[in-house]
């Protein structure tokens, strides 16, 4: 398992959490907004992971998400930061590595998407926009890969528990008169099922997806105990 993320002391924390337990890992140095970091990563990954064969399985969960009024001054370069981090880099990775998947006749490909993929909210239009992309992008994939022994699907939360939340919580705190709790409950309670959807959960919708041989699927977690797979690309929009 190849640990990706911009800091490699982080990534090979989590690495060493796996080794420790029996599995295979190494910690990967990558800034997906950096095309030529993407490159870079990739030629590095192929390196580490060369005696093991190809990379199968693709999850994309590197993020961005800033709040500010759509038509400030700062707009141009906040659009450019989130579409070059929450699209643009899955966007290169899945490109580098779905002709590969396509040739063996397997993979799969999960991005983490967000229910801002799904609908808007205010403040964050660069968040919605780069999402909505992600969303649009990947279904698209999907159906010229149907058939192929590819899937791409997507993993939609609403608020998670994790550190970018715990970010959301303090500008709402310094632009309110919310304490740290009040702000918390707020995004509890913003949820359709009213808890905050956490990261175990996230975690197990996307290894869910890996294993299970969809494609063109989207698993919305809402804060309930609800789960299904909705297949936006078919007329049918089956549910499983």
């Amino acid at each position: 398992m190849l640990v990706a993320a911009r800091s490699e002391a982080e990534c090979e924390r989590v690495a060493e959490s796996i080794r420790a337990t029996g599995g295979t890992a190494w910690a990967l140095a990558l800034d997906v907004g950096d095309p030529e970091a993407v490159q870079q990563g990739l030629v590095r990954a192929r390196k580490l992971t060369g005696p093991f064969g190809s990379i199968d399985w693709l999850v994309n969960n590197a993020g961005i998400a800033e709040s500010a009024p759509f038509a400030d001054d700062k707009r141009e370069a906040r659009l450019e930061r989130h579409m070059a981090t929450n699209f643009d880099g899955p966007r290169r990775l899945m490109e580098a590595l779905l002709p590969g998947m396509e040739a063996r006749g397997y993979g799969r490909i999960v991005n983490v998407a967000s229910s801002a993929g799904l609908r808007g909210y205010a403040y964050v239009t660069a968040y919605c926009a780069s999402k909505f992309a992600l969303v649009g992008y990947s279904l698209a994939v999907a159906d010229e890969l149907d058939g192929t022994g590819v899937g791409v699907n997507l993993v939609c939360p609403h608020y998670v528990d994790s550190p970018l939340l715990a970010e959301s919580v303090q500008r709402l705190v310094e632009k309110t008169k919310m304490d740290e709790a009040m702000a918390r409950e707020f995004f509890r309670r913003s949820n359709p099922g009213g808890e905050l959807v956490t990261v175990d959960e996230v975690a197990g919708a996307v290894l869910h997806l890996l294993r299970n041989g969809a494609n063109g699927a989207v698993l919305e977690l809402d804060g309930s105990v609800e789960r299904s797979l909705r297949y936006p690309n078919r007329t049918d929009e089956v549910m499983t």
